[in-house]
């Protein structure tokens, strides 16, 4: 209400003011003057006076109502509106004085000024702060998410209903966006989807940092590390707490998952590559799992479009109650519909059949249920509260991956128990997961990071023990073409979200 007292009081001020401006400058720039101009001149001045002491009053009566900041703020820009209006100094005054006496015209720009001055102010990254009170991201991104949302209300990811699983009428389906019970269920894992929220806009905003970065000639491991730092500073890295959930898989052409590349790896992205880039980000072990795939050459829009298209599909038939196989099957209908054309030869898309979605739990990214991407696979439903990576993969080749190349993913099986362990350097090495991965994803590179060296013989050994799986790079035959676009998704009761979603895609 302060705030509100002082412009109307304010309206009058500046338009008498202004007007006194206005008629001092007549003054000022007659070269004739009378002693009748002279004294009104002098009546002018006293006016003039008169207003600042009444101005002076009306800033000590906010005051001491306790209006505030917002208002002292307010009564700071009337201050400097009368002063220069007055003077007949600056633009933002003569322009009030031009559109006439309008009150509202007036109280607009005053707003305005407001506005501006408090953007102006802030001391954040780049010397920007957010009209809301947090910061502005800088380029390149540096600022951790946290201090972007102070207030935590981090973005949503796209909402929308749960679709009617088949065999159910529809009329009879639960409402569930009305119902009291889903509602408070809902309400009651509010934290958990506020940590999924934060991960997700960690990964939106390194993934359109590196959109724009990702380019011809880079080394992968260049593009890796680039992308891994970046994610690591948005997401505010903390141990356990919080950090990267996997490896980013930067995977070639005809190989579709899980390559990263080792220290020492030369290679280089070409323009007629297709690369796929899958990274995860984590808080408290809540995991965003979300790729995308980068091509250069137009000859390949068709193939990225159609596996686009697919796991759109996928996200869209998903849903409480849904079974696995129903949007497996929509899924593979989708992808194969699609052709593409390269070098003058036109081939298939295939979904890859031996490549699935999955359900994800807190620090273990494959929590087990599979979602296939061909029809034909589990009767098992989705159930309420679950979260799924929604993956698809389509190939210019048979459609199917196998083992090749050198390894570089590997994790800790979630439910090993105790193994003895005879090599001094196998407990040492096992420390080290156990503290800093626990039973996440991780590769030879951020063991080197670590300060680790020849650990290969420890690592051999952990995996030949069971404690820890090698998960070599999948590939489709030679001189084929793979893509992969994903998204994670949450079955909340009340409605299901697609928490990684961006503008780009």
């Amino acid at each position: 209400m302060a705030g509100v007292v002082t412009v109307e009081k304010a309206k009058g001020l500046a338009a008498e003011t202004n007007a006194t401006a206005a008629e001092d400058n007549t003054v000022d720039d007659d070269k004739h003057v009378t002693d009748d101009q002279s004294v009104d001149n002098a009546a002018a001045k006293k006016k003039r006076n008169r207003k600042k002491n009444k101005k002076k009053a009306a800033n000590e009566e906010v005051s001491g109502d306790g209006g505030g900041g917002g208002a002292d703020g307010l009564a700071d820009d009337l201050n400097d509106l009368v002063i220069n209006g007055a003077n007949g100094g600056g633009e933002e005054p003569a322009a009030a004085v031009a559109e006439g006496e309008n009150g509202s015209s007036q109280q607009k720009a005053a707003k305005k000024k407001k506005k501006n001055k408090s953007k102006s102010g802030g001391a954040g990254a780049g010397g920007q702060v957010s009209t809301t009170g947090g910061k502005q991201q800088t380029t390149p991104p540096s600022i951790p998410i946290v201090e972007l949302f102070p207030d935590t209300n981090y973005p949503l990811g796209e909402v929308v209903n749960h679709p009617v699983p088949a065999g159910v009428d529809g009329k009879t389906a639960m409402d569930r966006t009305s119902n009291a019970e889903k509602r408070a269920l809902d309400s009651a894992s509010d934290e958990i989807y506020k940590e999924l929220r934060l991960a997700a806009e960690a990964h939106r905003q390194t993934r359109k940092y590196m959109q724009s970065v990702i380019k011809p000639g880079l080394t992968m491991i260049n593009i890796c590390e680039t992308l891994e730092e970046t994610a690591r500073k948005l997401i505010g890295e903390n141990g356990l707490e919080a950090g990267l959930a996997f490896p980013t898989g930067c995977s070639l052409n005809h190989c579709a998952a899980h390559y990263t590349p080792n220290a020492g790896d030369p290679t280089v992205l070409q323009y007629d590559d297709v690369c796929k880039i899958d990274f995860g980000t984590h808080i408290n072990g809540r995991i965003i799992d979300c790729a995308f795939t980068v091509a250069f050459n137009p000859k390949y829009d068709k193939l990225l479009e159609a596996v686009r298209d697919a796991t759109n599909t996928g996200i869209r038939e998903a849903g409480i109650d849904v079974r696995l196989c129903d949007v497996g099957e929509a899924i593979q209908e989708v992808m194969e519909s699609y052709e593409v054309e390269i070098d003058g030869k036109t081939y298939p898309v295939k979904s890859i059949r031996n490549l699935n979605g999955h359900s994800i739990g807190p620090y273990r990214i494959h929590a087990g249920k599979t979602v296939p991407i061909v029809k034909g696979g589990e009767q098992t439903k989705m159930e309420e509260g679950e979260f799924y990576a929604i993956e698809t993969f389509g190939s210019t080749g048979k459609g199917y991956v196998h083992d090749d190349m050198e390894t570089s993913h590997y994790m800790k099986n979630f439910d090993v128990g105790h193994v003895p362990l005879r090599l001094a350097k196998s407990k040492q090495l096992l420390n080290v997961i156990n503290q800093s991965f626990s039973t996440l994803a991780f590769c030879r590179r951020w063991l080197d990071r670590l300060g680790q060296n020849r650990y290969l013989m420890a690592l051999k050994d952990l995996c030949e023990k069971g404690i820890v799986a090698p998960y070599p790079p999948l590939c489709d035959q030679k001189g084929c073409y793979t893509a992969q676009f994903e998204h994670t998704i949450m079955l909340r009761p009340t409605c299901k979200e697609v928490v990684s979603r961006g503008d780009d895609y």
